[in-house]
């Protein structure tokens, strides 16, 4: 039985091995990410934080297929909304993809975050990840903001 619960420090050594497959799912995507072993997130520190939730797709030994976090960030004050949820670390494991774990996982987080009375969600996709935007799109997420970069190295 599939399901999804809050992540545990339990949790900690699956976590830490999904991190370094979407770090590896997304070098080719950009050619800044320094070489070897690197980490995105202080995972042990989002588990135990008031203001992120790790959310966890679990197995029906409890094991841990899919990941995902919703933070709650305070904008720019031009904004109209005084809050918003950031959501990142969305990982499901090859053999569970197509099965409708993005849906269960998101869901439990927007769950979350309208718990916390925030409507305003956001998160950020490499633009040549065309599997990760249809998903985020099935989940009703829509293309806002395309960040653009420079080596002025190749430039001038």
């Amino acid at each position: 039985m599939i399901r999804t619960r809050k992540a545990t420090l339990d949790d900690l050594p699956v976590l830490l091995e999904f991190e370094q497959e979407i770090i590896r799912a997304e070098r080719p995507f950009d050619i800044t990410l320094k070489e070897g072993k690197i980490s995105y997130y202080d995972i042990k520190a989002m588990i135990s934080a008031d203001d992120i939730e790790v959310i966890v797709v679990v197995d029906s030994d409890n094991i841990p297929v899919s990941s995902g976090y919703a933070s709650v960030v305070t904008p720019k004050t031009y904004f109209k909304f005084d809050k918003f949820a950031y959501l990142g670390f969305m990982y499901t494991i090859p053999s569970y993809r197509g099965k409708g774990m993005n849906k269960i996982l998101i869901k439990a987080l927007f769950d979350w975050i309208s718990a916390k009375k925030i409507h305003e969600v956001r998160l950020d996709v490499y633009t040549e990840n065309i599997g990760a935007i249809k998903a985020y799109e099935k989940a009703g997420f829509k293309k806002n903001l395309l960040n653009m970069r420079v080596d002025l190295r190749n430039v001038l």
